[in-house]
């Protein structure tokens, strides 16, 4: 299933690899989705090489919120990338599975569009996972890789950022 380890595509698999572990291992959140955004660049060659065009489809939205996301906090344009991730994937989809990437791609949005810190990469582990099971069923050797170490690195990062929580003082509250 997996296509040769040291071909064209698989070497854009790791190029995302590189980018996406970089990307987990940010606490500051503008620094974590701009090595997203080019995480993304890369999986657009990745799986267009493969053969995967929802993955595709899915990986330059995600380039596209990741930078949006610098920008804006609004609702509207999460809602507008999701939408446009859910209509354009259904016009993609062949087979069940071809849901997993733009469903990953709306989970993405919802979490880089409306929440920050560790709300945000803890929705970000569900989108992991279906990522996980996109890349094992398209045959992607460095994706599949790129996101189970994501999963782990971002569990190790929202623990990290609890714990400097926790350390920081709670702000005094006034009395009245």
């Amino acid at each position: 299933m997996f296509s040769t380890v040291l071909s064209v595509p698989q070497l854009f698999g790791y190029v995302a690899f590189v980018l996406g572990v970089s990307s987990f291992l940010q606490k500051n959140d503008r620094h974590f989705k701009l090595y997203m955004a080019a995480e993304c660049v890369a999986y657009v060659v990745h799986f267009y090489l493969l053969g995967n065009p929802t993955a595709v489809l899915s990986s330059t939205l995600s380039a596209g919120r990741s930078v949006l996301s610098l920008y804006t906090r609004s609702r509207w344009v999460a809602a507008a990338v999701v939408t446009i991730n859910l209509v354009v994937g259904g016009m993609l989809v062949q087979h069940w599975w071809n849901w997993l990437p733009p469903i990953a791609s709306c989970v993405g949005s919802i979490a880089l569009f409306l929440l920050h810190g560790r709300k945000m990469r803890m929705l970000m582990l569900l989108g992991t996972a279906l990522w996980i099971a996109n890349n094992i069923i398209s045959g992607s050797i460095g994706g599949t890789a790129l996101e189970c170490v994501i999963l782990v690195v971002n569990l190790i990062t929202i623990w990290r950022m609890g714990q400097e929580q926790a350390l920081q003082p709670e702000p005094s509250k006034a009395s009245t």
